[in-house]
């Protein structure tokens, strides 16, 4: 990788040089004059006294039925805010804007795959999930239960998880590409009630199917009472009649009453059930309450993005079966008011400049994606952007992985035209909302740089000693509970604190490493961990090398995240076969393949090295460090504890020799 100083040479840089960048750009004067922040007021109340700077943003952005009376209880590592307040999410959504006299706002601009389009007022988006809710209820869904959902870029997804929570149902959202093994252990963990799914989506031009892997799951669960199937492809499905029902005949329905009050929720009453992958092969159920997350989300979609609701329209371009789409589709957006854009496919069907089209066309005014994405368009060229009037975009953000100067500079200027802030965000599923990034009306930005905690957040790098680093690298910690900070792992409280609270005392640990420059810049380094970040997508290593020794051939395995161009980390597989079975490309492939299968596309590696061996100390542990440095062309350190250092060599030469995914 290279960084391009001001003087426009070019210097090779690795990612630990990223701190080591001379380009800022301040805050445009006409940007700042009209921002919604363009001093430090908001940072200085937080320091001042950050309890009461979060219950201002509470009591401002959110209606609650019963106002809180105790901001914060403290009992490390367990946190509850906003105590003694009542609310519901899903009135704070829709029903408060449309009392306002707001409901014929646009909701949702959505727009499908193959082109098909449907706008959805706050009007509109209320009747629907009033009538799901009532439907929700007559399938005995009640306060408390969990309801699983699996299901593509559809309207009909936000309306699932609105009713859940106007109901006091918690939800957990699966993404649409995980497999049936992957959405049963969820179902199973949560206890799901009910699953809401589709009979397919659209992806690159064609129709997928969801029915049958949701069927698949719930034959291996048994918790699910009922299935409900959104008609989005009209494919043919398998039915169950005692289990199915469609979701329009339900709509259609006696129970699908418009008249749903909501349920008044405990500020600390659970919103949802978010699955992530741990260090160990079982995903860990991420729990996330009402009040403070839905503070934190609104606040930070507000300011981030200098959202101004009258005129602006916002398009998160994420999925919603991750954190992201919850917090900046679904509940920060809704929740102020916006305008937003969904798209269910792909940026290059039915071309590569399908992204720029919609910014066109819908006069996007911020635009939220990956540098997995970024990069990718970087690939494509800039004619494809250059082929759209892209002057409606205001600011600029991206999310998931850490971003290198160059895809920063391109994003800059090809896609904001050389004047949009970019706010490079940094958080995860456990924090619920934005934790580090700059404020486009406040923050001179670096090229690469998440720049500084947003006000109320408070973050600090440590030794492995534990010890605070002011200048250089080190380990990322939160020193201070936060409102959307998760409420522990469903099921599992120890779990939770020796995960996040163990490494360092009284700090929560991101499993991030970061370095901060001599102007007090956060850059944000990705894993430190065996957690592998592909796409912006976490995916534990024990995972894949569970379901790569899950095929019949493969005796073990041990897996990798190699630094990746395109997707940030590539998972790299080397599998040793069991006697009978031959080093080919075919049962290479063949092995990749069965981890789609078993986990979902995301995880399929991109490469899988047949090896004779793995290189192994003398107590038998596998020296993942040389594997990451053979799949990334590294000259291997210190070989000397391993039990045959002559492994190394032929690994090498296997790994040169082995395909790799396009």
């Amino acid at each position: 990788m290279a960084t391009t100083p001001a003087n426009g040479t070019s210097t090779e840089a690795t990612i630990e040089d990223y701190y080591v960048e001379d380009r800022i750009f301040e805050p445009a004067d006409g940007f700042r004059s009209s921002a919604l922040t363009a001093d430090r007021s908001l940072y200085d109340e937080a320091a001042a006294d950050r309890l009461a700077f979060w219950a201002r943003q509470a009591r401002e952005h959110v209606t609650w039925f019963t106002d809180f009376h105790t901001v914060l209880e403290w009992d490390l590592p367990f946190a509850k805010w906003f105590l003694g307040g009542t609310l519901n999410v899903s009135y704070n959504c829709l029903d408060r804007h449309v009392e306002a006299g707001r409901g014929d706002k646009v909701a949702y601009w959505w727009e499908g795959e193959p082109g098909d389009t449907r706008t959805i007022t706050y009007a509109d988006l209320l009747d629907e999930v009033c009538k799901f809710a009532n439907v929700l209820k007559g399938l005995g869904v009640e306060r408390g239960d969990r309801v699983c959902i699996y299901m593509p870029m559809i309207p009909e997804l936000p309306v699932a998880m609105l009713a859940c929570a106007r109901i006091g149902a918690a939800h957990s959202v699966v993404f649409g590409g995980f497999s049936a093994d992957s959405l049963s252990d969820r179902i199973d963990d949560a206890s799901a009630k009910l699953l809401i799914t589709a009979d397919g989506g659209y992806r690159r031009g064609e129709p997928f199917g969801l029915k049958d892997t949701a069927d698949a799951s719930v034959e291996a669960t048994t918790t699910i009472e009922n299935v409900v199937v959104v008609q989005r492809t009209g494919q043919d499905v398998s039915w169950n009649d005692s289990v199915d029902y469609w979701y329009h005949e339900l709509m259609d329905g006696p129970t699908a009453s418009a008249d749903c009050p909501p349920e008044h929720m405990d500020s600390e009453d659970l919103l949802y059930l978010l699955y992530t992958s741990g260090t160990t092969a079982k995903p860990k159920g991420i729990m996330h309450t009402t009040g403070g997350y839905l503070t934190q989300v609104v606040f930070t979609h507000k300011y981030v993005f200098d959202l101004k609701p009258d005129t602006d329209v916002y398009w998160c371009a994420a999925d919603i079966g991750w954190v992201t789409g919850h917090s900046y589709i679904v509940y920060g957006p809704l929740a102020n008011g916006a305008t937003s854009v969904i798209y269910e496919g792909t940026p290059d069907t039915p071309g590569r400049d399908r992204l720029w089209d919609i910014v066109e066309r819908y006069g996007v005014t911020q635009l939220y994606t990956a540098p997995t994405a970024i990069r990718t368009f970087m690939k494509w060229g800039a004619q494809e952007p250059a082929k759209h009037d892209l002057s409606s975009l205001r600011v600029l953000g991206t999310v998931g992985e850490p971003i290198n100067p160059e895809a920063w500079m391109w994003y800059h200027t090809h896609i904001g035209g050389g004047s949009c802030p970019i706010v490079d965000t940094w958080w995860q599923t456990e924090t619920g909302g934005h934790m580090i990034s700059p404020l486009p009306g406040v923050t001179t930005t670096k090229p690469g740089s998440a720049t500084h905690p947003i006000p109320g957040v408070f973050a600090e790098l440590v030794d492995d000693d534990g010890r605070p680093v002011e200048r250089g690298g080190g380990y990322l910690t939160i020193t201070r509970p936060w409102p959307s900070m998760l409420r522990g792992i469903w099921g599992d409280p120890e779990r939770y604190r020796e995960t996040y609270w163990s490494r360092f005392e009284g700090r929560y640990f991101a499993g991030d490493g970061a370095k901060i420059d001599d102007d007090g810049y956060l850059w944000l380094l990705g894993r430190v961990d065996d957690v592998m970040n592909i796409s912006g997508h976490r995916i534990s290593t024990t995972e894949v090398e569970s379901a790569l020794v899950d095929h019949a051939a493969v005796a073990e395995a041990a897996v990798v995240g190699a630094a990746d161009d395109t997707t940030g980390q590539a998972i790299i597989g080397y599998v040793i076969l069991r006697g009978s079975h031959d080093a080919t490309d075919e049962l290479g492939e063949e092995v990749r393949q069965h981890v789609a299968t078993k986990l979902g596309p995301i995880a399929r590696p991109k490469t899988v090295v047949l090896v004779p061996d793995l290189p192994k100390t003398r107590s038998g542990k596998i020296m993942r460090r040389l594997l990451r440095d053979v799949a990334e062309g590294r000259s291997l350190g210190d070989t000397t504890t391993l039990a045959d250092q002559s492994v190394v060599d032929e690994i090498r030469t296997r790994a040169a020799e082995s395909p790799q995914e396009d």
